[in-house]
C-alpha cells in the first residue's frame, strides 16, 4: 500500500557515531566519537571486572558502552544548553538524573 505525497518537503541529517572498545584484563575502555558535521563531541567511560567474577568480556563492553552512551547524552544536553544561552534563550534546568548516586 502506498502513501499519498506529502506536499511538505523532505530534510534529513546524517550524524556518524563511532564506538571504540580496548580491553585491558580486568579492565574494558569504550570512546564515542559522534560527528555531526558541525561538531565533534568525545566521550569515554570504563568498566572493571571484579576479580570474583566471571571473564565475560561482552559484559565488560556492554557496561562500557552503556556509560559512554549515557556521558555522550550529557554532552549533547549540555551543548545544546550553551546553544540556547547563546542565542539569548532562557536558561533551562538541568535534567534529571538517570539514577540516583551510590552512597
Amino acid at each position: 500500500m502506498s502513501r499519498p505525497a506529502s506536499s511538505r518537503p523532505v530534510s534529513g541529517k546524517e550524524w556518524r557515531l563511532h564506538l571504540y572498545l580496548s580491553e585491558h584484563d580486568p579492565d574494558t575502555t569504550a570512546r564515542i566519537v559522534l560527528d555531526t558535521g558541525d561538531n565533534v563531541l568525545e566521550s569515554h567511560a570504563e568498566a572493571r571486572r571484579s576479580p570474583e567474577d566471571e571473564d565475560i568480556p561482552e559484559i565488560g563492553d556492554e557496561l562500557a558502552a552503556g556509560r559512554a552512551l549515557i556521558a555522550m547524552g550529557r554532552l549533547l544536553l549540555t551543548a545544546a544548553e550553551d546553544d540556547i544561552k547563546a542565542v539569548g534563550g532562557a536558561d533551562t534546568t538541568t535534567p534529571t538524573a538517570l539514577w540516583q548516586p551510590m552512597e
